[in-house]
């Protein structure tokens, strides 16, 4: 087991007075000698491990899941949201690291992979970013006194989704809010071609004679399950074998097989899109978190 320091939200005593009087509400962290957060991440490519500044570490974070273009306090709200999830994780991993650096967990890129992606563009989109994740240094999301799983995708299909949905999770603060205006977003609505073998053999049923039996929706109209040929699919696994960009979909079966989508990602916590339009309305970083992450405090944790 790693060794973490104990800190939100009071003052360091000492570990076994914290012990004694906040054994059900306690989160550990490591600290640098220079009391800055580190985080373990594993490269998800080459298998690295390494430990690495919690505010470095948001910075590749926000460069590889959020576009930079986006409104400072959309990026301000994505900051504290990647840094409440990436201590959730260090909270309660099991392994030998705290983070992935892929999809499963969070994208985060090197400053080379940043170079390469924005050219002559880095060093404003850089700096912009950095003010962003400077700006909300060492807040987090809490509920009930505990940093929370903050969740979030990239665009909704109008509404975000109940956690229990999607990952059979219980959070409270994860439930499904109107999300409308991602619905006036470009590529809200994208179709994709599949040839029929290739959609059988994606799906390995029988291609003689494609049949949609069945299909579940939730109240948010994201497909729960799918019958197809008498083979059911959840909702989210037809999604990944098919590459398909969200759960709320809609098939046609002809020559081929045409699958229309809306909106992009799990549908849970904060869109990020729709985090985007509310800053373009001039609401603040606490208002959209406040807003996707439902009865939440916003508190600067302690080291």
């Amino acid at each position: 087991m790693k060794n973490k320091y104990l800190i939100i939200p009071i003052i360091i005593l000492s570990i076994v007075a914290v012990f004694s009087s906040f054994e059900n509400k306690t989160t550990f962290l490591k600290e640098s000698e220079d009391k800055n957060i580190e985080i373990t991440l594993k490269d998800s490519e080459s298998n690295e491990i390494k430990d690495i500044d919690l505010e470095e570490y948001l910075i590749g974070v926000l460069a590889g899941e959020m576009p930079a273009s986006f409104e400072i306090e959309a990026l301000k709200a994505q900051a504290i949201a990647a840094r409440s999830y990436a201590l959730y994780k260090m909270n309660t991993t099991t392994a030998d690291y705290d983070i992935l650096s892929d999809i499963t967990n969070q994208v985060y890129i090197t400053t080379s992979d940043m170079q390469e992606k924005w050219g002559k563009d880095y060093d404003y989109y850089y700096n912009k970013i950095k003010k962003a994740v400077d700006a909300t240094k060492d807040l987090v999301m809490t509920y009930n006194g505990e940093i929370i799983s903050a969740y979030y995708f990239s665009m909704s299909n109008g509404y975000t989704e109940d956690v229990a949905s999607v990952f059979g999770e219980s959070k409270e603060y994860l439930v499904s809010v109107d999300s409308s205006w991602d619905k006036t977003l470009k590529n809200f609505t994208v179709t994709t071609t599949f040839s029929k073998d290739d959609f059988c053999n994606k799906l390995s049923i029988d291609c003689s004679n494609i049949t949609i039996n069945k299909i579940n929706r939730s109240e948010t109209n994201r497909v729960e399950t799918i019958t197809v040929n008498n083979k059911t699919f959840k909702g989210t696994e037809f999604r990944t074998l098919l590459g398909l960009r969200s759960t709320d979909f809609q098939i046609d079966i002809a020559d081929d097989v045409t699958i229309t989508t809306n909106g992009y990602g799990h549908g849970v916590g904060m869109s990020q899109y729709g985090a985007n339009e509310m800053a373009k309305m001039g609401k603040t970083y606490e208002e959209i978190l406040k807003y996707y992450y439902k009865n939440i405090e916003i508190e600067k944790i302690n080291v």
